[in-house]
């Protein structure tokens, strides 16, 4: 009975050291998605976006997702940038920005039920390219108002304004329109609601994107504009290609 137990106890210590191996030593890395995963959650919580500007004004975007836009617009050369949700008016001032450097003769249309941009107005090239709109992304009239602007005129539609599903399915449904094929509808902020942030949100942009794209095969889902890895608009660079 003695001579076993050693036997035991080297059993047991082998499994152990061998477990702990695995786990420490060996142990194999994240995949690359999990990763990514990882990064945003990190970015999120510690809400860089919100301590973020462009030219001094507050813009709530990660500068990968910016940077996709901005070769969106130079490869489609839209008439108009349509954004909803202007806030503090950063990311319209980006738009400006962009189409000015590429000498581009578009417009922005941006569309909020405030008026928050005093700062912004201060830039020149805010006053030049930049139509705000004060008033509901969905009610009629917005619509109206930006029917007249654009006239059948191509346009990449930016939608950015109340997160709920039923709202962004809204307008997904009304900004559709606008958008030639070949062009995109980006909703911003699919990562909430699980995807993976903010887990408790509710249904929101993902959820209306999933509907909005299992309802108009017009559209689909271009995993290609993701390749920064860190984006807000995961499954939401909408592309028309009929």
């Amino acid at each position: 009975m003695r001579s076993v137990r050693p036997l035991v106890l080297v059993a047991v210590l082998t499994a152990l050291v061998t477990l702990f191996v695995r786990e420490r030593v060996f142990r194999a890395p994240l995949k690359e998605e999990a990763v990514v995963t990882e990064f945003f959650k990190l970015y999120h919580g510690r809400a860089i976006h919100r301590t973020t500007f462009w030219a001094g004004v507050p813009i709530q975007q990660t500068p990968t997702d910016m940077w996709m836009i901005q070769q969106i617009v130079t490869e489609t050369k839209p008439d108009f940038l349509i954004e909803t949700g202007t806030l503090k008016g950063g990311s319209a001032l980006y738009y400006a920005s962009i189409l000015q450097g590429l000498d581009l003769p578009a417009k922005v249309i941006t569309v909020d039920i405030a008026d928050q941009l005093d700062r912004a107005r201060d830039i020149p090239a805010f006053r030049s390219r930049v139509i705000p709109i004060i008033g509901d992304s969905v009610a009629p009239d917005t619509i109206r108002k930006i029917e007249d602007l654009v006239q059948g005129r191509p346009a990449l539609a930016l939608l950015d304004s109340y997160h709920r599903k039923d709202h962004v399915l809204r307008e997904l449904r009304l900004y559709a329109r606008f958008v030639p094929v070949g062009s995109y509808m980006v909703v911003f902020d699919t990562d909430l609601n699980g995807h993976p942030v903010s887990s408790d949100y509710g249904p929101g942009p993902m959820e209306a994107v999933e509907e909005f794209l299992a309802t108009d095969d017009r559209f689909v889902a271009d995993a290609s504009r993701e390749r920064f890895l860190l984006t807000m608009c995961p499954n939401g660079y909408l592309k028309r290609v009929k």
